[in-house]
């Protein structure tokens, strides 16, 4: 084995971070040094160029610790790396792996050291050796043979045996259902019958407490828990497509005008088509509670797949994500509300989770490619006194939200049968020693499982794979009638060992198998572990056998893995063999996998809980609004939404920011049907779990209630259009939980949604949410409260016609609608003053059917300037929130007769909004008409400030900038624990300062382009040039389609190959993403796999040479573009791209300006400035201020971060990444060379902006850059 040292593993942000934390646990270290180390296995062969491939150097470092993936494993990081040397001519490597030296500074103990491994390492994903590792470290052991459980005499006690062994959560009812069946065959069971069966027939696969039968308080019940949600699809089914059939929802939607590629001819094309909407929503919560980034992280990878795989293949489009936790007890920010209480030592802290959990989240969806733009986050403790005592609620065992909206094709939603020898497949990545078991470790309460069992229920992410399987979906579903593909499941909680079956299940067939065709990138498996391991990214197909040859050549072009492992068959029985076992590992009827066990019955009782009257007579006004607004669940949620890609696809019109100084107050999302269209989708979310300690049912309907409320300020029509997924948590078992499920379940699905005429079309149950352990001080117990987590989708009309919460601010009143009776009871106010309450909020269906037909009204009429839902924290946080995005002011007088302190901390369901002072008594006629209770706070001014009163007397006075403050605190204060503190601050004093933000704008006269360009004949060709991981490739086919260009596909593979070459092209575009994952850092796979094959080298160089031709890098295509100086003229002050100075991925709007330039796409647009996206965490340039001035000097700039006043950015995060002079983007000598970080091609259109300035035309200004580079290759 071949070691190389890397550079530094860490900046020295990360070490002083560590540093300051191992302190904070007593640890005295005075320094770290963190170096990468680089195990190459295999013929490396010539070791030079290895070196500049891997950017290492000999080995050098002495003693230190190092951290490694844990033994057996196999990182992301390894694959790709592997894969970017094979693709440079490494063939004889088989195996790149990475560690990290650290050398320490400073004395320890022994369980010192222990604390410090903890730190510097994930222990559920890596080891941490005294020394380097030899060749036995990486090489596999010999597989465990199959396991054969021996029944003997006592069936049932061996069956128990193996249940406690291999964790696989079986009741006893299932166990003898098994000793009965094995009874019959005849035979003993295999160990991975058994683990199967338990994945297959897991509360989290099977849902038997949702299909139980039940008595409540004695009463036999008329149906059961699913029954009530199906009976929501009985009474409103109009519009779903598909519902509890599939890996996913499907609802019709609008006719639009996509943007496609030709599968046959990879020319881009727009194709008008019904857009189906695709809606899913998961939870992960047990692998977030145990490792949360890559247990959030593969959280939303398996939803994502979900989408994929519905149908016949659908395409994800936009994700969500929610957390609900303790309370984070924050260094430095502890809150008043906050108790120093016990908690487990094997799962993370609320405070880890929310630092580790959305990053794993956002990561995954920034490099898959899909938008994340709406979710929650509630941070939520309580003491409930009980007729059993006291007990202690919340999220120790956290929830983990993963959801969101694809779309699929008219004839892709149904899947198709199959017969007797179509090829079965596994699509994706590789076999591996992750997530044994996990399937059934979700489905018991938390504590009750051993620590080797948490970690083998623990997956590792690779979301690049991922991309690879959805491009090979999507050009399959891409040839409409002639899609290889007939059935698709995604691979998840079980593994193969539960896909591949249900897939035979579903298609009313039998299969062989052979586990030796299943791809794996561990030998060592044991049978039991190569067909029940949970490696991600993976799908199972039923393929076409006339179509398999089509299929197989679109897995090559993506390099996508794949593998026939097994032929269906007419008989319903499913055999697996494995060569060298002499017993087959699976040899079953299927319906003994499938049978039916006996029915679960559920005999809930209601548990009385003592409740006591608010009162807020010990705080004041002033103080109680601040303590609010600085509560997690209310307060500024920016630090989980920077770090995710939102304009990615370019089908994004409206994510989490509002208005021009970006604020996080949307209320929904809204995306586009195809990318410019007027017709969309929105989704939002609700949830209001605290009051269900007091009214289960309350708290179902009012999360519905918020769902509905949120998505109404959007061009939707009828109530009827939304559809809901409901994601249901519950500790189940619990004295008197299972009858608050059971009472929620029954009010939503029976009562509330028919009423409303809303269906409810899919959902999710987890119902292990109670974590017991035991310490020193004695055992403890934490019940989650039974929580609705609610997911509203619905087609929108008009996407254009959205109302944020963004104020006009002048010559406008507010008016708040209020559907409730001002009940304190669970709310955030009674949080902070450490009491509950004893009377909920409540909402009744007609009065929120009325008030959401009213908005809609007012949207139509074009009446509504603001919108803004009513929910946690009440009207003050609503108020401040409009406030916060406007920089308005209000004087707000409190009607008479309430209680000021009800009146604006109730969280009833209601609405503010903004109309014009002209339409004010139109607007108060028309709730009048409606039966809503409306009241006029005061109209809007430019004070920037808020002041109420209350019988002519002043309860609170502040500035918006107090507020705003106290508002954020939050999340700067975690921000700064995770991120680079100073670019923190820089960003906290943004608050305070006095500037236009992206409202300062300058747009040049432009001439539109016609639309003839597009109809010639003889257009001028593009190549989209992309590479695997590459995900910002549509976008940017459309950009230069639109202003005349033929766009063809082109991928690194059709050039390797010579499947195509660059010579009949006039332009090539290097799109953005993730290619090879960034693993050798962005950009530089891509392009040390062009540098380092001949033939590549020589084709690119031929190709910017010819004077007639340009090209353009954004974002991965720019990082890597920059790395290409060698072979481009006049290229040499490019150089490689550096992590951003916040050490983060950065997703904002920024202002941006287009300098004097030497750039042949520039032309005639200097001095534009406007707002641009920015979606990269490597995207520093490294060049000096004094560089950047003198190549600005020289024409080479060809893009300047800028502020309000056209000046150089230079702070956070106007300047995202900490380039010196808000350097943005270079062009070469010639000026046919374009390089930019940020997006042009997302932001093309007015609608793709989440906030555009006044007086946007349609089309924006960067536009101007495509349609200069159709006049300089036509010359016209």
């Amino acid at each position: 084995m071949l070691i190389l040292q890397g550079g530094h593993a860490l900046s020295s942000f990360r070490i002083q971070s560590l540093i300051t934390r191992a302190k904070a646990l007593g640890i005295n270290i005075q320094d770290l040094t963190c170096t990468y180390v680089f195990f190459v296995m295999g013929d490396a062969q010539d070791t030079d160029t290895l070196e500049q491939l891997l950017d290492a150097k000999p080995m050098t470092l002495s003693q230190g610790l190092v951290v490694v993936p844990r033994s057996g494993t196999t990182s992301p990081w390894s694959s790709k790396a592997t894969e970017i040397a094979k693709n440079c001519g490494f063939e004889a490597v088989t195996r790149i792996e990475r560690g990290m030296h650290v050398v320490i500074s400073g004395s320890m103990s022994d369980a010192e050291h222990v604390l410090l491994n903890g730190l510097i390492s994930d222990p559920m994903m890596e080891d941490v050796l005294v020394d380097l590792p030899t060749d036995a470290f990486f090489t596999p052991g010999a597989p465990e043979p199959l396991g054969i459980v021996a029944l003997g005499s006592n069936p049932i006690g061996a069956l128990n045996h193996a249940n406690l062994v291999h964790g696989l959560a079986l009741s006893d009812d299932e166990i003898e259902y098994l000793a009965n069946a094995y009874a019959k065959l005849g035979r003993d069971p295999t160990d991975v019958e058994l683990m199967m069966f338990a994945q297959a027939n897991s509360e989290h696969c099977r849902h038997k407490i949702f299909n139980a039968s039940w008595t409540l308080d004695g009463e036999d019940q008329p149906k059961s828990l699913f029954q009530w949600i199906r009976n929501t699809h009985e009474i409103a089914p109009g519009g779903v497509l598909s519902a509890y059939a599939d890996n996913a929802a499907v609802v019709q939607g609008p006719t639009a005008e996509r943007f496609l590629i030709d599968p046959m001819t990879h020319v881009y094309q727009p194709v008008v088509e019904p857009v189906h909407l695709v809606m899913k929503v998961e939870t992960h919560n047990h692998p977030t509670a145990v490792s949360p980034n890559p247990g959030a992280a593969t959280g939303a990878g398996g939803e994502i797949r979900d989408e994929g795989a519905t149908g016949r293949g659908a395409k994800p489009k936009a994700g969500l994500t929610g957390f609900s936790v303790n309370y984070l007890r924050i260094p430095g920010l502890e809150m008043p509300w906050e108790q120093d209480l016990p908690m487990p030592d094997r799962l993370a802290t609320s405070l880890q989770i929310m630092l580790e959990g959305p990053i794993g989240g956002a990561a995954f969806n920034n490099e898959f490619g899909r938008p994340n733009l709406n979710g929650y986050f509630r941070a939520y403790e309580a003491f409930e006194e009980t007729a059993l005592g006291m007990r202690r609620r919340g999220y120790v065992k956290p929830i983990m939200i993963a959801g969101g909206i694809g779309s699929i094709s008219e004839g892709q939603v149904e899947k198709k049968p199959f017969s007797d020898g179509t090829p079965l497949i596994v699509l994706g990545g590789p076999a591996m020693l992750i997530g044994l078991g996990g399937g059934a470790a979700s489905s018991v309460g938390e504590g009750t499982s051993g620590s080797d069992l948490d970690y083998a229920s623990v997956q590792r992410a690779n979301p690049e794979m991922e991309r690879r399987c959805q491009e090979v979906i999507d050009r399959c579903w891409l040839r409409g009638q002639n899609n290889p593909i007939v059935f698709i499941h995604d691979v998840g909680a079980g593994g193969l060992s539960n896909a591949l079956p249900e897939l035979v299940k579903d298609g009313g067939v039998g299969a062989d198998f052979s586990m030796d065709w299943i791809p794996s990138a561990d030998p060592s498996l044991s049978p039991l572990a190569l067909w029940c391991n949970e490696a991600q990214e993976r799908y199972v197909l039923a393929v076409d056998p006339a179509k398999l040859g089509a299929f197989e050549a679109i897995c090559a072009r993506e390099r996508c893995p794949y593998a026939v492992v097994g032929r269906a068959h007419d008989k319903p029985h499913l055999s697996v063999t494995k060569a060298g076992e002499s017993s087959a590992p699976v040899d079953l009827p299927v319906d003994v996998l499938f049978g039916k066990p006996p029915k679960m019955h559920r005999d809930a009782s209601t548990l009385s809980v003592n409740l006591k009257p608010v009162q807020f007579s010990s705080i004041q006004f002033s103080e109680l609004a601040h303590h609010v607004l600085s509560h997690p669940t209310v307060a500024s949620k920016n630090f989980l939404i920077t770090i995710g890609d939102r304009t990615v696809s370019g089908l994004v019109h409206q994510d989490q920011m509002v208005g021009p100084w970006q604020v996080p107050v949307a209320d929904c999302a809204v995306t586009h049907s195809a990318i410019g269209s007027v017709t969309g989708e929105a989704m939002a979310m609700g949830e209001r779990t605290p009051l269900a300690l007091v009214d289960a049912g309350a708290s179902a309907r009012m999360a519905v209630a918020e769902t509905l409320m949120n998505m109404a300020g959007t061009a939707i029509g009828s109530v009827g259009q939304v559809k809901l997924s409901a994601n249901w948590m519950c500790a189940a078992g619990t004295e008197g939980e299972d009858a608050r499920l059971y009472e929620a379940v029954k009010a939503v699905g029976g009562e509330f949604c028919p009423a409303l005429g809303v269906c409810i079309p899919v959902g999710k149950d987890s119902m292990s949410m109670k974590t017991r352990w035991s310490d020193e001080s004695g055992t403890h117990e934490v019940i989650g409260p039974m929580s609705l987590i609610c997911s509203g989708f619905a087609p929108v009309t008009d996407v254009e016609k959205t109302i944020t919460p963004l104020l006009r601010g002048q010559d406008s009143s507010l008016i708040t609608i209020d559907l409730g009776q001002q009940r304190m009871a669970g709310s955030i106010a009674c949080e902070v003053t450490s009491q509950f309450g004893d009377i909920p909020p409540d909402v009744q269906p007609l009065d929120l059917k009325a008030c959401f037909d009213l908005v809609q009204t007012l949207v139509a009429g074009g009446r509504l300037l603001a919108y803004h839902d009513r929910s946690d924290g009440g009207l003050l946080a609503t108020v401040s929130e409009m406030l916060f995005a406007s920089r308005c002011g209000l004087k707000a007088v409190t009607p008479v007769d309430v209680d000021p302190v009800a009146f604006w901390f109730n969280e009833e369901i209601g609405c503010v909004i903004e109309v014009a002072n002209s339409d004010l008594p139109t607007v108060i006629d028309a709730c009048g008409q409606a039966g809503l209770r409306a009241h006029v706070l005061g109209e809007t001014d430019q004070s920037d400030s808020l002041s109420i009163t209350h019988n002519e007397q002043l309860l609170l006075k502040e500035s918006r900038v107090a507020l705003q403050q106290s508002w954020s605190s939050v999340s700067f204060a975690m921000a700064r624990l995770r991120d680079n503190p100073e670019c923190v601050d820089q960003e906290r004093s943004q608050i305070t300062r006095t500037y236009d933000g992206l409202s300062s704008a300058i747009v040049p006269a432009m001439s539109q382009v016609p639309e003839t360009r597009r109809m010639s004949q003889s257009r001028p060709r593009v190549a989209i040039l992309r590479e695997q991981g590459v995900n910002g490739h549509i976008e940017m086919a459309h950009a230069f389609d639109h202003c005349g260009f033929e766009a063809i596909d082109v991928h690194m593979s059709d050039l390797m190959s010579g499947r195509q070459t660059l010579e009949s092209f006039d332009a090539l575009a290097a799109c953005g993403g993730f290619s090879y994952g960034d693993v050798l850092g962005a950009g530089s796979g891509w392009a040390r796999s062009i540098l380092f094959n001949d033939d590549l080298s020589a084709m690119f160089k031929a190709f910017f040479h010819r004077e007639n031709t340009i090209s353009l890098g954004i974002c991965n295509g720019c990082q890597m573009m920059a790395q290409l100086p060698l072979l481009m003229p006049g290229a040499k002050h490019f150089k490689p791209m550096a992590r951003n100075a916040s050490q983060q991925f950065e997703a904002r709007l920024a202002l941006a300006t287009l300098p004097t330039s030497r750039s042949v796409l520039l032309r005639d647009l200097e001095g534009t400035r406007f707002p641009i996206a920015v979606a990269h965490g490597e995207g520093r340039f490294q060049h000096t201020s004094s560089e950047v001035k003198s190549l600005s000097e020289l024409g080479l700039t060809s893009l300047i971060y800028t502020d309000d006043q056209g000046q150089a950015e230079t702070l956070y995060p106007g300047n995202p990444n900490g380039s010196a002079e808000g350097l943005a983007g270079l062009c070469s000598e010639d000026g046919r060379v374009t390089i930019m970080m940020p997006h042009p091609e997302r932001v093309v259109l007015r609608s793709q902006l989440s906030f555009a300035p006044n007086g946007t035309s349609r089309v924006t200004p960067w536009m101007g850059l495509f349609d200069n580079a159709w006049r300089f290759v036509t010359g016209k």
